[in-house]
């Protein structure tokens, strides 16, 4: 209860002792009576109606007292208003009152009794006495009332307060989420302000950066030539690396794998090492040398290295397309060729190896007319033999050609004319010839592309780490400068870097940047050069990608948005798929080569689910070996190019059933993998020959019937699809009769294991379930026979024998399907 409650039930019970003090509740025995009488009915609870709301005990009782008051009264009741006094009375009543009550009971003894029975008086007791009695209940009953009523207010009460929290609770959170919005569009109003701000500035810096650049353009001059950039291509073994060796006088090819290139390597020649080299040939051509020098990129030749040859053909300005004198134009060879076309660039052919001609005189490093002179006829002979066979595979190319002496002024001028260029780089014949003809056709036909200017192009060759340097950056650099201290603007994949250049290197002349030797420092170089660039945050660097500078008055996210500008060609290349192998390279113009060789090359492509640079650790091995729990554990498999592994690696690879793949040449590598894919497919084909059931309808020729039941060997006629031996066979129109297995097929008496379509061959057809069917009793002639499909032969089919069923065959499956009720 709560306190005003239990103040009310205390106020009650005071009443109740009040009013029994008073006399005003019934004491047992008391009739009432005289004065008494008329003070009862003026009780507040009077001329109520009788007996309304009295218990059915109570009625009893006034009757019972009714029928008393009716019997005979004698001298017993005449005593019995004394006896009858109530102990309270007579504290109430003072003294006086009670004599003056005895004395007229005395004198008025009849009156009394006549005022009893027709008075009412003692109806009116009884009533007073119920209705007293019946008050505490009453009383009780308010109290239990206020109590509900006290209850359902304190419950309202409670509800109102739980509502005024949850508004005010509300109207918080309201004023949070308002407050939230408004910081929040704030914040993006700030930061549309911003970008606007950056668009702007990085609009502001593109159009000064192009104003600039179209100033320094218009500032060129014919008298400041830049270096040409030369590439070398061609077929596989044809001779690339060694001519460019025996350009340089270095020997480069024997520290290569299986005597081919594998990264693109950048060489500068000094104009004195040129005119060095062309001494002997100049004095009867008098020519004058105005570029300063001339860079060689030496791409490799082999197929998998296309977009190495599509980097270096973008970049060079000439060409030498190296062709095998004694194989004339092979695959790569072609393929170069059209990539040169393509792009627009002018190029020689080198007819190498023209010492392998029968009885070849060696004249080390002549001119090719001074040693052609000294050979015997019959080897000039075959020499113009060849030679013709190359012109004429040239010209079925599309392209016109001739030995260059033999060229007249015409053909120099026509663009479409080739200039062929006998070489041996071995001997070094012809090699005067082709570096003359390079820099004549740069000073002739080029002069306006190599007229230097001050814009900034450089392309990032490989990304390599080097010993006591950190992870370097090969760049080689066509037109402007680059200086050390400058900030450079690099890409990667994981967005622009910018960074400070902390080292320029350069090998020195007439040297490889791959060989190991003494590099030279630098404070500014420029183009066109290969150099080395050292700074931080280099190791995403991606081959391939432009290097910009952020000049003085340049914007720097203009500059980190053009540097980005090529990303999306690469990215296409190392997008990795879910399910496939780990190719790890040395070099990530290496991984850029194998992963296109995988994926565009083979065929079927190998999909490449992870890829890596440098040494393969525990880690990779366990990146990979989820593969066997995906379910292909064919692709559990490291195909590792150029690269060392860890020994813990190993044996890590052999406890999780990894594979690891290694070679120096990429498509040894690649031959590699596909002997054990192949191996694979056979034994995987092997397994679900037993399963995989191919379609066929066939029809029995009656005039064929050898024997009718174990084993029935009948002729047919292949209706459609393919019978093979094997195949289970079945009548349909009879309910599905399994009628045996195809166990042979024979043709004009020679066994075979499949018949097409249109085919006639006699079969055997043996039931081991049920060896008692017979040709003729439970099926015949008119009833065609129809391979035995499952939804779990046709699995099977999709996945090991697609290629052995053409589309016709794949329609008459799912014509079968619906015979066999297949989903």
């Amino acid at each position: 209860m709560t306190k005003k409650q239990k103040e009310k039930a205390k106020l009650a019970e005071q009443r109740l002792a009040a009013m029994k003090e008073a006399g005003m509740l019934p004491v047992e025995g008391e009739i009432g009576g005289g004065n008494d009488a008329p003070k009862k009915k003026r009780v507040v609870y009077d001329n109520r109606k009788k007996g309304k709301g009295k218990s059915q005990q109570q009625q009893e009782q006034e009757q019972k007292e009714d029928e008393v008051a009716d019997e005979p009264k004698g001298e017993e009741e005449k005593d019995k208003p004394e006896e009858e006094e109530t102990p309270a009375k007579e504290e109430v009543k003072p003294e006086k009152e009670e004599e003056q009550a005895d004395d007229d009971k005395g004198d008025d003894d009849d009156d009394w009794e006549k005022m009893d029975d027709d008075s009412g008086d003692e109806w009116d007791a009884d009533s007073d006495d119920d209705k007293f009695a019946d008050l505490e209940k009453r009383l009780e009953k308010v109290a239990l009332e206020d109590e509900d009523v006290d209850l359902v207010e304190l419950e309202k009460k409670k509800e109102q307060e739980r509502l005024k929290e949850l508004g005010k609770k509300r109207a918080e959170q309201e004023r949070l989420e308002e407050e939230r919005r408004a910081k929040l569009a704030a914040e993006q109003a700030a930061a549309d302000k911003a970008e606007r701000l950056k668009a702007q500035r990085r609009e502001e810096g593109r159009r000064k950066r192009e104003e600039q650049e179209k100033a320094n353009l218009a500032a060129r001059s014919p008298d400041d030539l830049r270096c040409p950039i030369v590439v070398i291509m061609g077929h596989v073994d044809t001779g690339k690396t060694k001519l460019l060796d025996k350009i340089r006088k270095t020997n480069v090819q024997e520290g290569e794998a299986g005597g081919i290139t594998q990264q693109i390597g950048a060489t500068f020649f000094e104009k004195k090492t040129l005119e060095t080299q062309t001494a002997k040939l100049n004095e009867t051509e008098k020519f004058e040398f105005k570029i300063p020098g001339m860079l060689v990129i030496d791409t490799p030749g082999h197929e998998s290295f296309t977009n190495l040859r599509s980097r270096g053909s973008s970049l060079c300005d000439v060409a030498i397309l190296v062709v095998d004198l004694m194989h004339g134009l092979e695959q790569q060879t072609i393929e170069s060729l059209n990539m040169l076309r393509k792009r627009q660039v002018p190029f020689v052919v080198a007819l190498n190896k023209v010492d392998r001609c029968y009885a070849w005189k060696t004249c080390k490093d002549t001119p090719i007319r001074d040693a052609l002179k000294e050979q015997e006829e019959g080897t000039i002979s075959e020499f113009r033999s060849r030679a013709l066979d190359a012109k004429v595979q040239l010209q079925e190319e599309g392209v016109n050609s001739n030995l260059y002496w033999e060229m007249g002024d015409e053909d120099w001028s026509n663009s479409d004319f080739i200039p062929l260029v006998p070489t041996s780089a071995v001997t070094g014949e012809g090699v005067q010839d082709v570096l003359m003809l390079l820099c004549q056709m740069a000073q002739r036909k080029i002069w306006k592309k190599l007229m230097w200017c001050a814009n900034l192009e450089a392309t990032v060759l490989e990304v390599k780490a080097i010993d006591g340097l950190g992870m370097t950056v090969d760049v080689l650099v066509v037109n402007g400068y680059l200086r050390e201290g400058d900030k450079a603007v690099f890409c990667t994949l994981d967005g622009p870097i910018v960074t400070e250049i902390r080292g320029l290197l350069t090998p020195p002349p007439s040297r490889e940047m791959r060989i190991k030797s003494e590099y030279i420092h630098h404070k500014q170089v420029r183009g066109a050069l290969g150099v080395k660039v050292i700074g931080n945050g280099l190791e995403k660097v991606m081959a391939g990608t432009p290097v910009l500078v952020v000049g003085p008055n340049d914007e720097e996210e203009d500059i980190k948005a053009e540097v980005m500008s090529d990303l999306t060609k690469l990215e296409s290349k190392l997008s990795t798929d879910r399910v496939g192998v780990l190719v790890q390279a040395s070099t990530l113009g290496a991984l850029e080569a194998l992963l296109q060789f995988l994926r565009e090359e083979t065929q079927p492509p190998i999909p490449v689910s992870a890829i890596g640079i440098g040494t393969v650790h525990k880690r990779d091995v366990t990146k990979i070996s989820i593969m066997n729990e995906k379910g292909h554990p064919e692709y559990a498999t490291i195909l590792a190019f150029d690269v060392d592994i860890e020994r813990e690696a190993r044996e890590h690879a052999q406890e999780m059933g990894v594979r690891i793949m290694t070679a120096e040449i990429i498509y040894h590598l690649f031959d590699q993998f596909t002997r054990f894919m192949d191996d694979l497919t056979a034994r995987r084909k092997e397994e679900a020959s037993a399963i995989a059931v191919f379609p066929s309808i066939i029809k029995i020729l009656p005039q064929h019937v050898f024997n009718q039941k174990d084993p029935i060997i009948v002729g047919v006629e292949v209706i459609e699809g393919i019978l093979k031996v094997g195949t289970p066979l079945c009548v349909p129109a009879l309910g599905g009769l399994h009628v045996g297995k195809v166990t042979s097929i024979e043709s004009n008496g020679r066994e075979q294991q499949t018949a097409k379509k249109g085919t006639s061959v006699a079969i055997k057809i043996t039931n081991e379930s049920n060896p008692n069917i017979t040709y003729g009793r439970q099926f015949d002639a008119s009833h065609s026979l129809y391979s035995t499909l499952t939804r779990e032969s046709i699995d099977a089919l999709k996945a090991n024998f697609k290629d052995a069923l053409e589309n016709e065959d794949w329609r008459l499956v799912i014509k079968l399907k619906k015979v066999f009720n297949i989903i």
